[in-house]
């Protein structure tokens, strides 16, 4: 009977464990409006089993999944929408990969940036005025791309656009 018993328990730890929520949060995430969080519901929804919550007022977004594979693709998704932000899990990696080289150019094309407002639109503007050399920018409400103009840095583009919960890749 003891060995029944235990037997039982076991198996029903190892069931549980097997179906155990895998949850990350991520901070700094650029959401001005409600656009913004169903933007993060579509993104998410291309990948089964993970489910997004947004806090515009604390700007994050908490995702959850069956497992931590799930939920790293749910965190990709969310990256290739054009979000960024920091992860309260180390082993759940938010890619910075955007393409950008260490490089000086004179303009840059980037697409996939979350651009659904024109607070989205401001947020890009704050961010490239901070970064030197950068005269300006087509980014403008629904475009799927925009150029940068001046005399920049690549990387420095890109890194103010995730610092400010943003991102995209370099198409040029």
């Amino acid at each position: 009977m003891k060995l029944f018993f235990g037997s039982t328990v076991l198996a029903l730890t190892l069931a549980s464990a097997a179906y155990a929520d895998s949850s990350v949060k991520l901070t700094d995430v650029h959401l001005c409006c409600q656009s913004c969080v169903k933007g993060v519901q579509k993104a998410v929804a291309k990948v089964p089993g993970v489910k997004a919550e947004s806090d515009m007022d604390t700007e994050t977004v908490s995702l959850s999944a069956p497992d931590a594979a799930t939920l790293q693709k749910g965190v990709d998704s969310l990256i290739a929408a054009g979000y960024y932000g920091k992860s309260s899990d180390s082993s759940i990696k938010v890619s910075a990969d955007t393409g950008a080289k260490d490089e000086k150019v004179k303009s840059l094309k980037i697409a996939d940036t979350h651009l659904c407002c024109p607070s989205c639109v401001k947020a890009v503007n704050k961010a490239l005025s901070g970064v030197s050399g950068v005269t300006g920018n087509t980014a403008t409400k629904g475009a799927t791309s925009f150029e940068v103009t001046g005399d920049f840095n690549e990387k420095d583009v890109m890194a103010a656009l995730q610092k400010n919960g943003l991102t995209g890749h370099v198409t040029q």
